[in-house]
């Protein structure tokens, strides 16, 4: 993304539009070796679902701790830990340390918006195999093949990259940046779709669903669903415009001006998202069929090098076995991540002001960090 500054019209400003719905993060996904056959589509649970519960109760601190010295990849890194018997916390670099700072969360944000998309299937609003185009009569060309609610979720709608720069970019609408997709300039879906392919557009489309399906805002929705049952109190999607930070916050924000909606425009702290993820993971958010999507792997998964659930949830598999479920994301200054076991008992939820926005780089350090931390 590129400054504020940037002419509407510029090449870089329609640059900063394309990498903005593309996940507004350098940083995708992780994971390590393959999917289990059984993990496809209908099948329910991925067998290593309840993987990583028995993990080790000592943390290995000294691979932390060398992770976060400032290098090339992050200036500062704060990293926290959580599990029974377990309680850490790490910050380097001159961030806050305020257990409280805030950052902005990125694509972490989605987690919020599939909570919300699944808690709307539980009450019967649609089902993950509706049409988006049924619930958003002419937001997608007619001509195209149907896209689900499911498909949105799990990125395997086929949707691709805005290939112009939506309308007043400095400050679109939802529906700006879908449109910047759909234009007739841009190539349609990929149909059949043969792959999972990241791109936030799919959470773009997702939020708009969640506006349609309750005549309230995402951000509403999110408050009330989430936030408050929660009792959440750093959590929060800023108004469309609203470029600042609470104090106290990470790190000095940023001169890049954020916007990234449903898909990755909240703010939140280590404390809430520890308490957003583990009781996402041990099912306090949503009704039982609902959580067997969390961890249920569509089939255009398997062979992923980085697979996602049927809810959007990165899978890792560590080298000794232990499984770990979360998003990374990154929103200037911050590249962030949170990752859980299935039960929601251990929890590591990190971010760093970044040196380099390399992806594979970033990629090797998201990896490290889980693996030190599970």
């Amino acid at each position: 993304m590129t400054k504020s500054s940037l002419s509407t019209n510029s090449p870089a400003s329609h640059r900063r539009w394309i990498g903005l719905a593309a996940g507004c993060a350098a940083l995708v996904s992780l994971t390590a070796g393959a999917l289990p056959a059984a993990a496809a589509d209908g099948a329910g649970p991925a067998p290593d679902a309840a993987a990583g519960a028995e993990v080790r109760v000592r943390l290995d601190e000294a691979a932390l701790q060398g992770l976060m010295v400032p290098d090339k990849v992050a200036s500062g890194t704060m990293a926290r830990v959580s599990a029974p018997g377990v309680r850490w916390t790490g910050v380097t670099g001159g961030l806050s340390q305020d257990p409280a700072a805030s950052f902005r969360i990125g694509s972490v944000t989605k987690l919020f918006t599939s909570t919300v998309v699944l808690q709307l299937v539980a009450e019967g609003r649609f089902t993950l195999d509706t049409p988006v185009q049924r619930i958003l009569p002419g937001t997608l060309p007619a001509h195209w093949a149907p896209i689900t609610v499911g498909q949105l979720l799990s990125h395997t709608s086929g949707l691709g990259r805005p290939c112009v720069a939506p309308e007043n970019p400095q400050a679109p609408t939802p529906a700006a940046v879908v449109a910047a997709v759909t234009d007739p300039a841009c190539p349609a879906p990929e149909y059949p779709v043969t792959r999972q392919q990241y791109n936030g557009i799919n959470h773009f489309l997702a939020g708009m669903v969640i506006e349609k399906a309750t005549g309230r805002s995402y951000a509403d929705e999110v408050q009330r669903r989430i936030v408050r049952p929660l009792g959440l109190r750093h959590t929060y999607l800023p108004a469309a415009g609203d470029t600042s930070m609470p104090a106290p916050s990470l790190a000095a924000p940023s001169e890049v001006e954020p916007w990234a909606w449903a898909e990755g425009g909240m703010i939140s702290n280590a404390p809430d998202l520890e308490r957003f993820l583990g009781a996402l993971l041990r099912g306090r958010l949503l009704p039982p069929a609902q959580q067997r999507e969390l961890f249920a792997m569509p089939a255009l998964a398997q062979g992923a090098r980085d697979p996602m659930s049927r809810a959007g949830l990165l899978r890792a598999e560590l080298p000794d076995g232990t499984v770990v479920w979360g998003k990374t994301g990154s929103m200037e200054p911050y590249t962030s991540g949170l990752f859980g076991t299935a039960d929601g008992r251990r929890v590591l939820t990190y971010a760093y002001t970044g040196v380099t926005r390399d992806p594979e780089v970033q990629r090797t350090r998201a990896l490290d960090l889980v693996a030190a931390a599970f």
